[in-house]
């Protein structure tokens, strides 16, 4: 989905912030002059707000680096982006585990294709930040080439279409086995289980929330291209993962599009019958408890190459380490309460603040 994004209003060292002046709409993705983000669905929408400049609080917010602009790249769109001024156009990274591909091949010079049908290129420090909705998992490594820096707070539960109002509550035992497809109806009404894209972060954070099922072949888009967080794309019966905090964010408005508002379609739970979020659209809240159950709850993060972070390293990169710093007032991953803070965007958007803001290695070679 798109972000309405703002036309820069000036901008100050690291943050610019103004008054309630709104300037003309611009509908194209930026070309950084300076840092880029790309990945996650999940995060793109706080993520474009926060870089392009927005007024939901009340008060403009906006993250630049040095007086220099940020582009933060949808995971949905055109075939190809172009990140850099001058640079060459790539395959756009289609979610978090493509983000962090990208951010990869910009590292170490390999050549990255991206979607299908884009040739493969080598993107040499073309991606600076991958936005992640999902931690390191089994690529955490304590010497890790990869920093994974906590940026906000989400929970996952699934979007559905139908049914009756037993779908609004299944278990993660039921939810198992519907993917699995050894349950193929709920509540005497056949269900279809989907999913979101390869590489899609909620997609495999959910899957692994379940108990990691063996995909049935009722799962008809297993390997597709669906994208996440997109409640249109549900027909009649239809069920498929999604982020609390995405659901909350369109439906409040804070985004360009709500699919939310798509005929029939509901948020459902499968966390001990508590809700998501509480109140009605444009008002949502999150639910904090359902945000911090340890099973379905999630921290979401913005991953960097660790040693352009390190004082103490060659590579290190003063501007970057500052954006990704939490301690730093107003970076990307800080989160203040005041109108003026970039927490208090990230909460129209429906995150929390993470649970920790610990740093996670990962990837011990690229």
């Amino acid at each position: 989905m798109k972000l309405k994004k703002l036309a820069a209003m000036g901008a100050a060292c690291g943050i610019a912030i103004a008054g309630l002046g709104v300037a003309s709409m611009a509908s194209a993705e930026p070309v950084s002059n300076s840092y880029s983000l790309v990945g996650s669905d999940t995060l793109q929408d706080a993520a474009n707000a926060i870089t392009n400049g927005t007024t939901l609080t009340g008060s403009l917010v906006r993250v630049t680096s040095t007086n220099k602009t940020l582009g933060s790249f949808d995971a949905f769109g055109s075939t190809a982006i172009q990140t850099k001024q001058g640079g060459p156009f790539f395959g756009r990274p289609a979610g978090s585990g493509a983000g962090v591909t990208a951010l990869r091949a910009s590292i170490t010079g390999a050549a990255y294709s991206g979607n299908k049908g884009v040739p493969a290129r080598a993107i040499t420090g073309q991606v600076d930040i991958a936005r992640s909705s999902s931690g390191p998992g089994t690529n955490a490594n304590a010497n890790g080439l990869l920093a994974y820096i906590p940026f906000g707070r989400d929970a996952v539960g699934f979007a559905y279409k139908g049914g009756d109002s037993s779908w609004a509550t299944l278990s993660p035992a039921q939810l198992k086995s519907i993917y699995e497809c050894s349950t193929t109806s709920v509540g005497g009404v056949a269900v279809n289980p989907r999913l979101p894209q390869n590489g899609s972060g909620t997609r495999s954070f959910f899957l692994g929330a379940i108990g990691n099922p063996t995909l049935g072949s009722c799962v008809t888009d297993a390997n597709g291209t669906t994208p996440e967080n997109d409640a249109s794309v549900l027909g009649t019966n239809d069920l498929i993962p999604f982020s609390a905090a995405s659901w909350i964010a369109q439906a409040n408005g804070a985004t360009g599009v709500n699919t939310t508002t798509t005929s029939g379609v509901k948020f459902g739970s499968p966390v001990n019958q508590e809700p998501a979020f509480t109140g009605t659209a444009p008002n949502l809240v999150p639910n904090i408890d359902f945000y911090k159950d340890a099973t379905f709850g999630r921290d979401t993060y913005l991953v960097v190459e660790y040693a352009r972070i390190v004082p103490s390293d060659d590579k290190y990169d003063a501007g970057l380490a500052n954006l990704v710093n939490p301690s730093v007032t107003n970076s990307l991953t800080s989160f203040g309460s005041l109108p003026t803070s970039v927490g208090a965007v990230k909460k129209k958007f429906g995150f929390l603040a993470p649970s920790t803001t610990t740093i996670q290695r990962a990837f011990a070679t690229l």
